[in-house]
C-alpha cells in the first residue's frame, strides 16, 4: 500500500522496504543468471544433439560408401572372372578350331593315302602274280635247255666244230650263273612286291577313314603298321628295339590310337640328332594295358615338361611344328579313358607311356 505523498515512513519500515527492494534486485539478478545458465546449457545440449545426429549420418554414409565400395569390388571381380573365362573360352575355341583343322587335314591325308594305297595295290598285285608265273616259266625254260643239251651232246660227238661252237655259246651266256641268278632275282622281286603290298596294307589300316565304331584290336599290330608308315622318318636315325609283353585285344578306335603312335614315334625320331635307339615296350596291369615309346634323344627340360601337352606349345623351330601333336594325342587318349605319362632326362632321352583301358565302359565320343 502506497503511502500518501508527503507522509514520512517510520525508520523500521523504510529499512524493511529498502531491504525488500535489494532482495528483489538480487532475485532478479539470480533469475537472469539462471536464465542465462539455462540458455547456455540448452545451447550445449542442442549442439551435442546436433553432433550426435551428424555423427550418425556420417557413420551411415560411411557404411553406405563401404557397402558400395565392396559391391563395386565384387562387380569388378565378377567382371574380371568373366573376362578370364571369356579368354579361356576363346583359347579353347581356338584350340578346338585348330584341332578340327588338324583332324580334317589328317582325314584328308588319310583319304588320299587310302586312295593311293588302293591304286598301288592293284598293279602290285598283278606284278607279284606275274613274277610268280615268270619264275615258273623260267624254270621250265632252263629245264628245257638242260634236257636239250643232254640230248644233243652225244649227237655232236662226231662233229667237233659244232660241239666247240655250242660250248663257246655256253661260256658266253654263262648259263650256270644265269640259272642261279635268275631264280634269285625273281625271288627278290617277289619279296619286294610282297613288301610293297604289306606297306600299302599297313597304310590302309593306318588311315581307315571310314571307321566310326569301337573295335577290338591288337595294339602291337597297330604299332607295327604305324612303324611301316613312318619308317622313312626313323630308319636313317634310329634302331628300333622291341620288348613287347603279352597284350589282350583292346577296345578302341584304331585309327585314332595309330595317330597317337605316329605322333610319338615321329617325335622320338626328331629328338635324336644323329644316331640313337627307339625302344618299344608293352605290358598289362589289371584292366589296363600300356605301350611305352622311349628314345635316346635330347630329352626335355624340367622347366617345360609340364607344358608339352599344351596346345600350340612346341620346342621345334618356327615352321617345323604346329604344337598340336602331343595335345591331340593327349585328347585322344583321354577320350578313351586313358592317360599319357612322360619321363625325361635332359641329354639322355624321353619315354612316353600310353595307358588304355582294355574295355570302354562308356562310348568314346567322336573326335
Amino acid at each position: 500500500m502506497t503511502e500518501p505523498a508527503g507522509t514520512a515512513l517510520p525508520p523500521d519500515e523504510a529499512a524493511l522496504r529498502a531491504e525488500i527492494a535489494r532482495l528483489n534486485k538480487i532475485i532478479t539478478s539470480l533469475m537472469n543468471r539462471a536464465e542465462r545458465d539455462m540458455g547456455a546449457k540448452g545451447s550445449a545440449f542442442s549442439m551435442f544433439q546436433n553432433a550426435v545426429t551428424l555423427e550418425n549420418q556420417i557413420r551411415e554414409r560411411t557404411q553406405a560408401l563401404e557397402t558400395a565400395f565392396r559391391e563395386n569390388e565384387r562387380i569388378n571381380r565378377a567382371l574380371q572372372r568373366e573376362k578370364e573365362e571369356q579368354h579361356a573360352l576363346i583359347l579353347k575355341l581356338e584350340e578346338a578350331h585348330n584341332q578340327l583343322l588338324q583332324s580334317e587335314k589328317l582325314a584328308s591325308i588319310g583319304q588320299l593315302a587310302a586312295g593311293v594305297a588302293h591304286e598301288i595295290n592293284n598293279p602290285i598285285g598283278f606284278v607279284n602274280s606275274n613274277l610268280g608265273t615268270l619264275k615258273n616259266y623260267v624254270g621250265q625254260l632252263l629245264n628245257l635247255i638242260d634236257d636239250a643239251l643232254l640230248t644233243v651232246e652225244p649227237l655232236l660227238a662226231s662233229d667237233p666244230a659244232i660241239k666247240e661252237r655250242l660250248e663257246e655259246l655256253h661260256r658266253k651266256a654263262d648259263l650256270d650263273f644265269l640259272r642261279e641268278d635268275i631264280g634269285s632275282l625273281i625271288t627278290e622281286s617277289i619279296d619286294g612286291t610282297a613288301r610293297v603290298r604289306r606297306i600299302v596294307q599297313d597304310l590302309r589300316d593306318f588311315s581307315r577313314t571310314g571307321e566310326v565304331d569301337l573295335e577290338w584290336v591288337d595294339l602291337h599290330a597297330g604299332l607295327e603298321s604305324t612303324l611301316n608308315v613312318v619308317a622313312n622318318e626313323i630308319k636313317y636315325k634310329a634302331e628300333v628295339v622291341r620288348e613287347y609283353g603279352t597284350l589282350p585285344q583292346v577296345e578302341c578306335r584304331p585309327s585314332q590310337i595309330n595317330q597317337v603312335f605316329m605322333n610319338l614315334l615321329v617325335n622320338a625320331a626328331q629328338a635324336i640328332s644323329q644316331q640313337g635307339k627307339i625302344t618299344l615296350r608293352s605290358g598289362c596291369a589289371e584292366n589296363k594295358v600300356w605301350i611305352a615309346i622311349g628314345d635316346t634323344g635330347s630329352g626335355i627340360s624340367p622347366e617345360i615338361v609340364d607344358r608339352i601337352f599344351d596346345p600350340f606349345f612346341t620346342t621345334k623351330p618356327v615352321g617345323k611344328g604346329t604344337g598340336l601333336g602331343l595335345s591331340v594325342s593327349y585328347g585322344i587318349v583321354e577320350k578313351h579313358g586313358g592317360k599319357i605319362e612322360v619321363a625325361s632326362e635332359l641329354g639322355r632321352g624321353t619315354t612316353f607311356t600310353v595307358w588304355l583301358p582294355i574295355r570302354q565302359i562308356e562310348a568314346v565320343p567322336l573326335a
